[in-house]
């Protein structure tokens, strides 16, 4: 018995949705926004047009929505979830050193496409502004985690009463996204986690001494 036929049909469309921005975010990953084929899209569902511009009335309503749903979820799997501290963090300094450990074991098949956010947002910025600010609505929630947590640091002692928390989370992740996007041009594994190794230097170095 398929699965499928035993879902009420608020779960089939449901599923329908998910295999659609599935297929989209996929394709946009290989291809980037512009390039990227409704047909091959289809062709990997098995649905038809007509099912998908019932969910998604045009490309760019599509590509909107693989933003907020897909490449926000990938991001909080990989950083963001890791990122999120109480106030109650006894080492918060330690869990954003764990999260950029953890990042930096990027497959060389992962690597070669990129951060899918970083390059939606060089394609895509600078030619669509609706486009530019969902991007920019995922990146400032990544700069807010970041933020959230250097200011548990300081309230931990962890860091200097004095340090600008807002400055540094900006540094923190503009570093970590040009280490992403240097090494995806290189190709190189080795060069992302060198320039990883060298943000946590960093990091380390926010740290008030004896703590």
């Amino acid at each position: 018995m398929s699965l499928c036929t035993d879902l009420p049909p608020a779960c089939l469309a449901e599923s329908a949705r998910a295999r659609i921005l599935d297929a989209a975010f996929a394709e946009m990953r290989l291809h980037g926004y512009q390039a990227a084929s409704i047909a091959r899209i289809l062709a990997s569902t098995g649905l038809t047009k007509g099912a998908l511009y019932h969910y998604f009335p045009s490309k760019k309503a599509l590509g909107l929505a693989v933003v907020d749903e897909r490449v926000t979820a990938a991001l909080a799997v990989s950083v963001l979830d890791g990122l999120q501290v109480a106030e109650d963090e006894s080492d918060a300094l330690g869990r954003l050193l764990a999260v950029l450990d953890r990042s930096a074991c990027w497959e060389d098949a992962d690597l070669a496409l990129g951060c899918p956010l970083n390059n939606l947002m060089q394609e895509m910025s600078p030619v669509d502004e609706d486009f530019r600010r969902h991007l920019v609505a995922v990146m400032e929630l990544w700069r807010q985690r970041l933020e959230a947590l250097l200011r548990v640091a300081q309230t931990r002692g962890q860091v200097a009463p004095a340090l600008d928390c807002a400055g540094t989370a900006l540094f923190i992740l503009a570093a970590w996204e040009g280490a992403i996007s240097v090494a995806k041009s290189l190709r190189s594994t080795h060069v992302f986690a060198h320039a990883i190794e060298q943000l946590k230097a960093y990091v380390r170095h926010l740290a008030v001494a004896g703590v």
